[in-house]
């Protein structure tokens, strides 16, 4: 998967969400009742879906309205039948309006384009936050609800953050804001205590296997169950490590460290000039947390003395094996802190900007002596 074709699984294209059943029941419960909470936090790990709820929810309320409590029979009999999914078909307009950003009643919050940085701001400012206020302050152009996602609250500065709990305080009548939040403890108290909390959990393996074939149609099966090993419950995770080319980037480094105490040099020098280029930024970001897990991963088996044994799924053939090997270098505790070192390496080398081909330099010997150590024991 390119990297340009990767908008067709983000949330406010996606019409599907797996896993996620009973919090969509909650939802639908609460419009079914009539009385809907004007705020809602949607909290859960990064990519397990709480931004494709949050717009699949805008879309069932754009479309159907406010549901009004204790509705009795009609002059014409029975009222029709309540909505029994949020599903909104894709060829909808409300859902072509939502995807196209062309719906008036809808607001997202994000981060802005930086013009002066050319870039995306590291966070949602205050002016990011005005223009809801402004459209808050207007009647619903379509005389239903006024939907707020904002994606993700977390990201929101001091400023901003006060800014939208002055609408929490006081909302607009038929206003409904949808917050999504990977870490809901790093919020204000008060935004938090004026918000439903809807909490999602990482999706098992069967709900995870049907999320990634759609979400990952072009690659195979095998592939779609590493990336599902690696991304634990979370299909958005896999669907962008898919994109940026992880599993490949994890395998190339993994067979360099198979090779220890005696690597093949020249391809060791060869990845690390791709990493060190320019370009090459993003897909040393990659690795150096696909790296991190599989070590943490490598750690907590072989403590359990199950490194590459019962219960590990082989993310490639012979990955196991390259398990149960590096579990015989040292023991658990000294790899913890080979764990540590590698991981203070890399946080002090990207707030420094260390050379990135030097960092993994660097990491390959602390590998090299392990592997030197139970070579000589």
């Amino acid at each position: 998967m390119k990297q340009e074709d990767l908008t067709s699984w983000q949330p406010r294209y996606t019409a599907a969400l797996f896993g996620h059943a009973d919090a969509e029941k909650t939802l639908l419960d609460a419009w079914g009742s009539g009385r809907l909470p004007h705020g809602w936090l949607i909290t859960g790990p990064r990519g397990v879906g709480k931004a494709t709820l949050a717009f699949r929810f805008a879309r069932f309320l754009l479309k159907n309205g406010m549901k009004q409590a204790d509705e009795g029979p009609s002059l014409f009999g029975d009222p029709a039948p309540l909505p029994q999914s949020l599903d909104v078909a894709e060829a909808d307009p409300v859902f072509q309006r939502v995807a196209n950003y062309g719906h008036g009643d809808l607001i997202t919050v994000e981060r802005s384009w930086d013009d002066k940085q050319d870039r995306w701001r590291s966070e949602i400012v205050v002016a990011d936050v005005r223009g809801l206020i402004e459209r808050f302050g207007m009647t619903a152009a379509e005389g239903g609800y006024r939907v707020c996602v904002v994606d993700a609250a977390d990201e929101m500065n001091t400023n901003a953050a006060n800014a939208l709990l002055k609408i929490l305080e006081e909302p607009p009548p038929n206003a409904v804001l949808l917050l999504v939040s990977h870490a809901p403890g790093t919020l204000l108290p008060t935004i938090r205590s004026r918000c439903r909390r809807l909490a999602l959990k990482p999706l098992a393996a069967e709900p995870m296997r049907h999320a990634l074939a759609g979400l990952l149609p072009d690659i195979t099966e095998a592939e779609r169950q590493a990336l599902g090993v690696i991304a634990e419950g979370s299909p958005g995770r896999a669907a962008l490590l898919a994109g940026q080319g992880g599993l490949d980037l994890l395998r190339e480094w993994l067979d360099l460290i198979a090779g220890l105490p005696r690597p093949d040099v020249a391809k060791l020098h060869s990845l690390g000039d791709k990493l060190g280029r320019a370009t090459g930024a993003a897909a040393f970001a990659v690795l150096a947390e696909l790296f991190q897990w599989w070590l943490a991963r490598l750690i907590r088996a072989s403590a359990a003395g199950r490194a590459g044994g019962a219960g590990w799924v082989e993310i490639y053939p012979g990955e196991a094996a390259l398990a149960a090997k590096l579990a015989t270098w040292q023991a658990p505790d000294r790899w913890a802190e080979d764990w540590d070192s590698i991981g203070r390496l890399l946080e002090r080398g990207e707030s420094v900007n260390l050379d990135r081909k030097q960092m993994l330099l660097n990491i390959f010997a602390t590998l090299g002596r392990a592997a030197e150590g139970a070579r000589r024991a």
